[in-house]
This record gives structure tokens, sequence and C-alpha cells, in this order.
């Protein structure tokens, strides 16, 4: 027998063009459906591209279900700190009666529950009402440049077949840095040894007695351990079983998916993320059955949503003009070129467990300024990151990988593509002050008053 060929050459083909666009978005998360808002805000003929058939990124397509690092602990008071975009997606999600008040984690900081459905509906109706244009099911397949320096097309795959999506700026919110790899920009994966953070399959409950189950997410951790006694094992520790908007639905995130190596699943490489989406379905399953046997309060509760994908926290950083740091968050660091804040902590998800690493909590502002040079790539003129894929050590990630930080560096990223425009210049030659001015007539907090 013959072996298979190692590569196919495709026969030459002509790709049609879907569209001519100011500026393109790919990714619909929060990075992404804050890039497009800004950038069509402004007037200009956007495009933002999504894998599913819905915006919200890890937040629904990975069933997050709360809506971190949009407040900070300032001094020992802790307020909202990410506002712009972000307030007008709050305000729509809450009329559609999908949101949480906030609530309070390791008595620290605020995170934000949400509805899933309800924040599909919110972002689409945020995007239409701007003016973007959505296309969802496309897959980014490749780049077409104009020179070393420009990109001219993204080329993606659909149920219509491979088209081209020619664009004037690119902003990469794929979350991955899919399309700023294909332009060839430099990237960095894990920490010096590779090693990524872990992905969870986060999973929800229904049917749960709020009376019974009381703080849980207080309890169940004390359950494990005496659990983990008796020869139970689990995948981390630290899970975090806490109540949606509604009081009978409770979200777990426990697990904590792994290569047989013990190294964490790449989502950049099909066959790891396949087989990782296997491990975290039953891995959810295992604990439900733990909090049916154990939690008060879970006896009747029932699985409701497994979600389509495995929650991603970090595969490619883009090496960008500046990288954030671990020593950025914790010393609350401040830049001139701010262009928004981060007030989430170091949350790293390490073999066995989650580590957090705080600044100096009351002693100090509680966030850092994230600095417009995170989201230039050097060498590509038209290309900007934001989001999680955007220029961070592995630990400065950590922490501002979350949604609060998101929205930040993507509704920077969409004013900054309009200023480049309006400028006809290269996306990292821009005028600072002239991009912080516009944010903040925005509502864009950029933290120079603390």
């Amino acid at each position: 027998m013959t072996s298979s060929p190692a590569h196919l050459r495709e026969p030459a083909r002509d790709t049609p063009v879907f569209g001519e666009y100011d500026v393109v978005v790919l990714g619909g998360g929060p990075a992404g459906l804050a890039a497009a808002a800004a950038a069509a805000a402004h007037a200009r003929r956007v495009l933002l591209i999504e894998r599913y058939g819905f915006l919200g990124g890890m937040g629904t397509a990975a069933g997050v279900t709360n809506f971190c690092g949009l407040h900070a602990n300032v001094f020992g008071e802790i307020k909202q700190v990410v506002h712009g975009v972000a307030d007008d997606l709050l305000g729509r999600i809450d009329r559609l009666g999908g949101l949480n008040p906030p609530h309070r984690v390791f008595g620290k900081i605020d995170a934000q529950a949400y509805d899933t459905a309800v924040f599909k509906c919110a972002a689409d109706d945020l995007l239409l009402s701007r003016g973007a244009d959505l296309l969802f099911h496309a897959l980014a397949a490749g780049v077409v440049m104009d020179d070393e320096r420009r990109i001219k097309a993204l080329l993606v795959e659909t149920k219509s077949g491979r088209q081209a999506i020619l664009g004037r700026v690119f902003i990469d919110c794929s979350g991955d840095g899919d399309l700023a790899a294909f332009a060839g920009a430099a990237y960095e994966k894990g920490d010096a040894h590779g090693d990524l953070l872990y992905p969870s399959m986060m999973f929800r409950l229904n049917g749960v007695d709020a009376d019974k189950a009381g703080e849980a997410w207080r309890t169940i951790p004390a359950l494990m351990d005496e659990a983990a006694k008796r020869g139970v094992t689990f995948p981390r520790k630290g899970a975090i079983v806490r109540p949606q908007k509604h009081s009978i639905e409770w979200r777990v995130n426990v697990t904590q998916v792994k290569n047989d190596d013990g190294h964490a699943v790449d989502a950049t490489d099909a066959v790891q993320f396949s087989r990782g989406e296997i491990d975290g379905r039953k891995q959810a399953l295992d604990f439900f059955a733990f909090l049916k046997r154990e939690a008060p309060g879970f006896a009747d509760a029932y699985v409701v949503d497994i979600p389509p994908q495995l929650g991603v926290r970090e595969t490619r950083r883009i090496t960008g003009r500046y990288q954030l740091t671990a020593d950025d968050v914790l010393t609350c660091a401040s830049f001139d070129d701010t262009i928004g804040v981060n007030g989430w902590p170091i949350e790293a998800h390490v073999a066995g467990d989650v580590a957090w690493r705080w600044p100096d909590i009351p002693g100090s502002r509680g966030f850092n300024h994230l600095p417009y040079r995170m989201l230039t790539p050097p060498g590509l003129d038209n290309l900007l990151v934001a989001g999680r894929c955007a220029s961070m050590t592995h630990e400065g990630q950590s922490a501002a990988r979350v949604s609060g930080g998101c929205f930040v560096m993507g509704e920077a990223a969409g004013t900054a593509a309009h200023l480049s425009l309006a400028g006809n210049s290269p996306c990292a030659d821009i005028a600072v002050d002239r991009l912080q001015e516009t944010l903040e007539r925005g509502g864009v907090y950029l933290g120079r008053d603390a």
C-alpha cells in the first residue's frame, strides 16, 4: 500500500469578492463587537466577521456568562471603570431582562452575570443600530497582501464557498490572532516553557433549589476537599458555581482540559482542540454527578446547556510595540498612550488550580492603564490586534484577557482605524492625543485621574 502524500497542491482558482469595506473586523467577542461599533459610529463602512451564528465570543460560545474586568477596587471602593461601548451593551442587556447586579469575588472585586441568549440579541441590536454589517458562519482562511506591509483582503470560508473581503484597515479580534498570523505578524504562545493557560468547559444547570443551595460558591469547595480525602479526583481546585439571572439556573466553571502529557490543550491545534471538547464534556458530566450527590440544593438539578465550545483562555499573543506585563498589572502601571484600564487581577489557570495575584488592595487604585502600543504589530501598517491575542506577556494576558479589557482594546482599535483612515496614515502613527480625546468623548475612562 502506498502512503498518502504529506501535501496536496490545490488548483489555482478565482475567488469571488464578497465586498469592500473601510474596516474589516475578525471575531465577534467583546473586543470585536466594540471595535466594529466604534468604527461604525464614525460612519465608516464596517464588516464584522464571526465564525458562529451569534456574537459574544467566549461569553456566549463558551458559556462564560459573566463580565469580568468591568470594575476595579479603587483604594477600597469598587467602581465600574470600563464604559463606552460596554455601557451601551450593558444597557441593552438590562432592558431585555438579562443582567444581574454585580457580585463580589473574593471580597475584592466585582463580576457581573448575564443571560447568554439575551447577550446575543443585545449585541445584534447594538451593531445593527450603529450601521455595521455582520457576516456569520465565516471562518478566516488566509490573507492576500498588497505588499509586505499592507493587507489587501481577508479570505474566509463560508457555506457559499471561499470569498475575499477587501478592506482598508483590518482589526484582528479573533482571540487566536488568526488574521495577524496569516499576515506574518510575530507572536508568542504560553510562558517561557510554552505552557498555555488551561481551557475549561463551562456548563449550566437548571432546577437548582436556591434556598437550599445558599452560598454554594463558598460551600462546594469544602465539599470537594472532603471528597478528595475519600479518593475522589477533580480536574482542578477552586470550583466557581454561581447563580445566573434566574435563581434556579447556575453556571459551573471547574473543568480543566489537558493533553495526555498534562499540558494544556492548544486550541490552534485542530486535533488537540477536538479531543479537548470531548474530554471537557465528560468532565462536566462527572462534576455534575458530584453536585447532585453531595451539594445541598442540587439533587433535582439537570444540565440545561453545555456550550458550543471550550472556554479558551490563551493561544497566540501578537508581539506588538509594547507587551503588557505582570508587573504592569501588579503595580497599576500608567502609560502616556493609555486607551483605557484593566482592573482584573492575574488569574492564571495552571495545572490543577487557579493562581490569583492582586495589586495592593485596598492600598492602590487597583487598575493599570492599557497602552495603545499593545494593539499595533510592527511591520503591518493597516492591522490592529485587540482582545486576548493582543500584545501581552503570558502573565499580563492572564489579567487583561477578560471581557473588560477586551471592550477597552476593541473600542480603541475601532476608533484608531477611523483616525488612520481620516489621516491616511499607518495605524501605529495616528495622533494618540486625538485618539484619547475621541475615546473620552465616547464615554471611555482612561484612568488619568487616579
